[in-house]
């Protein structure tokens, strides 16, 4: 494991300087999940839902966190994305909504952070339009698929 590069010398939190480093094409792709029970899952699938339509919100709220990730991670640099793509996948067994966030620039820096918190808010965003109906949903597994660009390159999670 390399270094850890968000520490100065006396030990306290920094931003790391970027400006040396080559502009590349950076992508990232991240997944994770929300369980639910079947009732849940059928009234998503349905549209039933009071709060309206489900995916189409979860989709817009990881839009809108992967732009602002930089204001919500403290030490995430502001980045000029080119592209956003939240998709979802319905599950019966186990009963759950798989999301998967893909991102991208060109830039100085890659863009892990902001497919983790695409994810991470398209999925609170499900559970909070889906509480009335079910509160001990299980958000989970959100993790780093796939990311490339950089000088650290190419990396494939293991399945």
């Amino acid at each position: 494991m390399s270094e850890l590069t968000h520490f100065n010398e006396e030990g306290r939190a920094r931003m790391v300087d970027v400006t040396e480093k080559a502009v590349t094409h950076r992508t990232a792709a991240a997944g994770g999940e929300i369980h639910m029970a079947p009732e849940t899952l059928a009234q998503i699938r349905a549209g039933t839902l009071k709060k309206g339509d489900v995916l189409a919100v979860a989709q817009v709220a990881g839009i809108q966190a992967a732009k602002h990730c930089w204001e919500l991670i403290p030490m995430c640099h502001p980045l000029p994305l080119t592209g956003i793509d939240i998709a979802f996948s319905l599950s019966d067994t186990p009963c759950m909504v798989e999301i998967r966030a893909a991102v991208t620039c060109t830039g100085v820096t890659g863009v892990e952070m902001e497919a983790l918190t695409a994810v991470s808010a398209a999925a609170l965003t499900i559970y909070d339009m889906c509480k009335a109906v079910q509160k001990d949903m299980r958000i989970g597994n959100i993790r780093l698929l796939e990311k490339s660009g950089g000088k650290s390159g190419h990396y494939l999670a293991k399945e």
